[in-house]
């Protein structure tokens, strides 16, 4: 197995957007990660946290299948995840198999090593565009 991260995408107002969604679709279709479990949290305008499942929306209908699936993500992670939204937002909760890395993960296993950590910078952060190589 790769590395797993749990990722939060949010969205302004309480309204997911379906191009983002769409996106994280293809990523799934092309095999780069496996997602492992997500759900929906919502922080209403008057604050109180929510969550639902893919299933109850009709753009996440069936996202979740199939025996990689796992119930992992429970109400403290909705509750923290919910902590970074602005009131009247959602957000798309997602645990993710990083499987594009899965070989090198294995490879440091069958070394005697173990993958210790991870960070994720933010675009704002990183100078140069990968992607281009502008600045």
């Amino acid at each position: 197995m790769g590395p797993v991260e749990f990722i939060v995408l949010a969205f302004p107002e309480e309204q997911l957007r379906v191009p983002a969604v769409e996106a994280v679709m293809g990523l799934r279709k092309t095999g780069v990660v496996r997602l492992i479990d997500g759900l929906v949290a919502t922080r209403t305008a008057a604050g109180e946290v929510l969550a639902a499942e893919f299933d109850e929306f009709v753009e996440l209908r069936g996202l979740l299948t199939g025996r990689d699936v796992a119930r992992l993500i429970g109400p403290e992670d909705v509750q923290e995840a919910a902590g970074l939204l602005e009131r009247g937002n959602c957000a798309l909760l997602l645990l993710v198999e990083h499987v594009w890395a899965e070989d090198a993960a294995i490879a440091v296993r069958a070394a005697g090593g173990r993958i210790v950590g991870s960070v994720r910078i933010p675009p704002d952060r990183v100078p140069v565009d990968t992607r281009t190589g502008a600045a």
